[in-house]
């Protein structure tokens, strides 16, 4: 990797970390330079996997005050992320690549969809009640399952994995967008740590070290500056951005 093809990589991780830290989907930035500078597939999303764990980190931190009162609710839900991660990563490591990604555009077009109807919805479904209300035994499981399939294609592919719980999750939780996107953060940061785990201990001849390192440098400055300012866009801003980011998700994953 030349000196300009590391700088690339380095500034790819800044935006994606920055990206993933608001919306989610900054693996659409990293992935696309990871292959340019010449990595294989799988190297690349697993060792794009690794270097985004301190933007994910970093990015959580920022919403710290958006995820007062749903400890009970993350703990309920991060066992479904994790065991998704290790699902979605033996897929990666054991399936062909086109085996799944024939699914990834209509995903993603389902999380665009649902997070642009997500407040008409929600008011059919539900009463909007307090951001700590509790949520009742059914919704949970809905959610775990909902946990565990966005952590499944976020230990596979981790494109567009934020969108997906975003546009799910916001269905069943009486939140704000900005909570919803703390718990994504969170629920992000425990897939991707899981994967990129179980790929050092199983899979360490795929991984491409500079290139992980990289964006790992990168996605931690950008994660906090996303964390920092992120978290004051107002509701309707954030959430067109998450429809625009989501459909050019659809576009590159289409025409990649």
């Amino acid at each position: 990797m030349s000196g300009w093809e590391m700088v690339a990589v380095a500034l790819a991780g800044l935006a994606a970390g920055s990206i993933n830290a608001v919306v989610g989907s900054g693996s659409l930035v990293t992935f696309p330079v990871l292959l340019a500078v010449g990595l294989p597939p799988v190297t690349a999303t697993v060792s794009n996997s690794m270097g985004l764990v301190p933007g994910n980190l970093t990015g959580a931190i920022g919403y710290r005050r958006e995820l007062a009162g749903q400890r009970r609710l993350l703990l309920s839900l991060f066992p479904a992320s994790v065991l998704g991660a290790l699902s979605g990563a033996f897929l990666l490591l054991h399936l062909p690549a086109a085996a799944f990604e024939t699914v990834v555009p209509g995903l993603v077009a389902l999380a665009v969809v649902l997070v642009a109807v997500q407040p008409l919805l929600a008011r059919r479904l539900r009463d909007r009640g307090s951001p700590t209300a509790r949520v009742g035994p059914g919704r949970t499981a809905a959610l775990f399952g909902f946990a565990y399939v966005t952590g499944t294609y976020g230990g596979y592919f981790a494109a567009s994995q934020g969108v997906l719980q975003i546009g799910l999750f916001g269905l069943l939780l009486p939140h704000s967008l900005q909570q919803l996107n703390a718990i994504k953060n969170v629920l992000t940061l425990g897939v991707n740590f899981v994967a990129a785990a179980t790929y050092v201990v199983v899979a360490t001849d795929r991984v491409d070290w500079t290139a992980a390192g990289l964006v790992a440098g990168g996605s931690l400055v950008g994660g906090y500056l996303g964390g920092r300012y992120g978290r004051r866009l107002p509701a309707w801003l954030l959430r067109s951005l998450i429809v625009v980011v989501g459909v050019v998700a659809i576009v590159v994953l289409l025409t990649r």
